[in-house]
């Protein structure tokens, strides 16, 4: 049984290598995002990817943050016209 738990995890590790060993290589693979379509604001955000990986990802991780505080101040507006109260506390358990 010691066989199979020195074959299996063999196995996982090599065969994608062994199997790009036998037809020569795979081909190199681009990831680009097809721009030829858009405009404004979604053509530089493409273009960016395109460019640089890292200024999007930058980009990306600074936006995120920003986004979820203006949904958060939008939904505390709408609580508050809607009535729901969640800046005054009292409590219902005595």
């Amino acid at each position: 049984m010691q066989w199979f738990w020195r074959t299996v995890p063999a196995l996982i590790l090599f065969a994608p290598g062994l199997s790009l060993a036998a037809g020569g290589g795979g081909a190199p693979m681009v990831i680009v995002a097809d721009t030829r379509k858009l405009d404004g604001i979604l053509a530089w955000w493409g273009n960016m990817y395109n460019e640089s990986h890292l200024q999007f990802a930058i980009l990306t991780i600074i936006i995120i943050p920003v986004t979820g505080v203006l949904f958060g101040i939008v939904a505390d507006i709408v609580m508050g016209w809607i009535g729901i109260d969640l800046k005054t506390r009292e409590l219902a358990e005595d």
